[in-house]
């Protein structure tokens, strides 16, 4: 992990604001930061979201590329999930996720600093669970 100090090299979110919001209590854990877990869940969420809005429906996640976590997420902090399509197949899509906070004593509402990203594999999925076409393929 490195300090927040080190944020000047992070360039910025890529991708759309997907979700937006704060971590709280519930959400850490036994040393009071929140834990990577609620993290994950939240990319996994953001990844669906994205994902559905292509498939015009139900998807699942099917893969998650590795993770590094560049610094952690403070109770209070507002957290910014962004997702972005990478690629689309006949029924999967892989989707960029990338979590960024603004921890909760930061003054500039710009001083934005990178947790994490992943790509996640996602499939469209009919009434039934079982995996069909995008629209358009």
């Amino acid at each position: 992990m490195t300090d927040l100090d080190d944020h000047e090299d992070n360039p910025g979110p890529e991708g759309q604001l997907t979700l937006k919001l704060v971590a709280t209590p519930k959400d850490t854990n036994m040393h009071g930061d929140i834990s990577a877990a609620w993290v994950v869940a939240q990319m996994e969420q953001a990844a669906e979201l994205a994902a559905a809005r292509l498939a015009k429906g139900r998807t699942a996640t099917v893969a998650l590329a590795s993770m590094d976590f560049l610094c952690p997420v403070r109770l209070g902090s507002l957290v910014q999930v962004h997702s972005q399509l990478v690629e689309t197949g006949t029924s999967s899509m892989k989707i960029s996720i990338e979590v960024w906070i603004l921890p909760p004593n930061e003054k500039d509402p710009n001083s934005l600093y990178k947790v994490t990203e992943a790509t996640f594999v996602m499939v469209a999925l009919d009434d039934k669970g079982r995996i069909r076409t995008l629209p358009g393929s």
